[in-house]
């Protein structure tokens, strides 16, 4: 067990005299048995970060610390942490139970029957002790992917380093492995850093996650916070599905004023802002309720353009309803409603955005002005 730093982390490579920065100046502490979820789309940095901690990239600048030793110019194979990759990287002409083993076999001077006995524990623990005398090719990819786990399990590292190990398994599986891979961390209590770009993963797995564009780190949060008080618009829009609907606005006496609707604000709302002048309102889709007619001053005429049945939820395409057929006539953004409520393309409705379920964003830095109201026991994961 070990705490893992990343003080001021940089990767960059040199393409015929141009740099281009891959990491740019991250920073974390991951506490010792964390479970931290590295995310972000694809070509943020997020994978090049875990080959520097596992030492296959080298560091541009900053320095990598594990429980308080600088190991940033340590080889691989000295630094006490394993790697799970998406390929999961089985040798195809070797045994499960060969598989498992070689890694203690090549870096440790174990004795035999020692390496057997704990390769025979964790594949009791994985589930897969019947496998063992199988080779990859007589595996299905879960069970590639538990032969995988077991061979970094066994080798009782500091960290454990998991490359998107799930991303090429079917959605079911996916989902039971997700299960599967939060009760091993738990029950190991191994500092663990796992990468991937599905949202879903990053919010049901991690204690923390931590959320990257553009090499750059935007947020480290536990799940609810990032989803609930975003530090940017980038993670605001990033987070959830279906995404936040945004829309432009300036602020002039005491209202948001969008191309489609003028939306009045609080004093304590207005405080937040600090004289912005130019700002971008968010709304989740979830915070939209749909109500027969419009009534209050926050709620606007709306028809119902497209509805999508997901069963336990509709995603409803809403589009305003505008006397001209000027610049924001047609905008179309998406509120998400109980499965059960009766709504059909062509309804004529209110959409409600209450005041409480708000995000305000600087239009030119990104940065959150304003976040929701939240109650503090409020536990529920968004999926």
């Amino acid at each position: 067990m070990a705490e893992l730093v990343l003080d001021g982390v940089t990767k960059h490579f040199d393409d015929d005299g141009d740099r281009i920065v891959a990491v740019d100046d991250a920073s974390i502490d991951i506490e010792d048995g964390e479970f931290l979820v590295l995310v972000g789309p694809s070509g943020c940095g997020k994978s090049t970060t875990l080959r520097m901690v596992a030492g296959l990239e080298t560091v541009s600048g900053g320095e990598l610390r594990l429980d308080g030793t600088d190991i940033s110019d340590r080889a691989p194979a000295d630094r006490d942490v394993a790697m799970v990759f998406q390929s999961y990287a089985l040798y195809p002409h070797m045994t499960v139970r060969e598989n498992m083993a070689f890694g203690l076999e090549e870096s440790t001077d174990m004795a035999d029957d020692v390496i057997d006995e704990r390769v025979s524990e964790t594949a009791e623990m994985m589930g897969i002790e019947e496998l063992l005398e199988r080779k990859p090719r007589e595996l299905s990819g879960g069970q590639q992917q538990r032969v995988a786990l077991g061979r970094a399990i066994v080798r009782d590292p500091e960290v454990f380093l998991m490359d998107e190990p799930l991303s090429n398994l079917d959605a079911k599986l996916r989902s039971t492995m997700r299960t599967e891979l939060q009760r091993l961390q738990e029950n190991l209590g191994v500092t663990t850093v796992y990468v991937t770009h599905d949202q879903t993963e990053a919010m049901t797995m991690g204690d923390r996650i931590a959320i990257l564009n553009d090499g750059r780190l935007q947020q480290v949060a536990t799940p609810l916070e990032a989803y609930h008080a975003p530090a940017n618009e980038f993670v605001a829009g990033f987070l959830g599905e279906p995404s936040m609907n945004f829309f432009d606005a300036s602020v002039e006496d005491g209202s948001l004023i969008t191309d489609q609707f003028t939306y009045p604000l609080s004093e304590d709302t207005l405080d937040d802002l600090g004289g912005a002048d130019d700002v971008r309102l968010g709304v989740r889709p979830e915070d939209i309720e749909l109500v027969e007619k419009p009534v209050g001053d926050h709620d606007y005429a709306v028809t119902v353009d497209v509805v999508e049945p997901l069963g336990d939820e509709n995603n409803v395409y809403l589009e305003f309803d505008l006397d001209t057929e000027g610049e924001g006539a047609g905008r179309t953004f998406t509120a998400a409603v109980d499965g059960t409520h009766p709504v059909a393309a062509g309804d004529e409705l209110g959409a409600r955005i209450p005041e409480s379920a708000i995000h305000i964003f600087d239009v030119d830095s990104g940065v959150a002005l304003h976040n929701r109201e939240r109650d503090p026991d409020e536990q529920v994961i968004p999926q």
